[in-house]
């Protein structure tokens, strides 16, 4: 019997990021309408809006896309996948997720060393002031959360599959 305690881990994982990525995204809708409200009713915009809604949208999308990863809900072009027997099918499958852990995993190793630049050097956004390494580590981090939810899901099947 497996214990069930790592499952638990990974779903609470899940749910964290499902509820940060809805965080980042209601702050900035609500950062978009504090700014229509400035720009058109009071005459006065926010003038890092953009840039911080350029970095929350990359925040959400690139975190939000580990769930997608592990819930198996990516876009796939398998129409003729389902018309190939369960066992084919489920090895192409098996084929897909773990050529996204290597896509993902060399993504992760050419990004980084930009991500340590910034840091290094402290670079700021224009408007906002804010220190580049937030937004282009989460690049980084969403992919390595997207490998690592896909490759939970994937042992899980396997595991799933041997007891069947």
């Amino acid at each position: 019997m497996v214990h069930p305690g790592p499952m638990i881990f990974v779903r609470g994982l899940v749910a964290g990021i499902q509820g940060l990525t809805a965080v980042l995204m209601l702050v900035a809708v609500a950062l978009n309408f504090a700014n229509i409200v400035g720009r058109y009713v009071l005459f006065r915009p926010i003038a890092s809006a953009e840039e911080i809604m350029l970095f929350l949208a990359v925040g959400t999308v690139f975190l939000g896309n580990a769930v997608v990863g592990f819930e198996g809900r990516q876009l796939r072009m398998d129409i003729i996948l389902h018309a190939l027997p369960p066992a084919l099918r489920r090895a192409f499958d098996l084929a897909a997720d773990l050529t996204m852990i290597a896509v993902c995993a060399i993504l992760i190793v050419l990004a980084w060393p930009a991500v340590q630049m910034l840091a290094e050097f402290d670079q700021r956004s224009e408007t906002a002031n804010i220190p580049l390494v937030i937004p282009q580590a989460l690049v980084p981090i969403g992919l390595g959360l997207n490998a690592f939810l896909v490759g939970v899901r994937v042992i899980a099947s396997l595991r799933n599959s041997r007891r069947c």
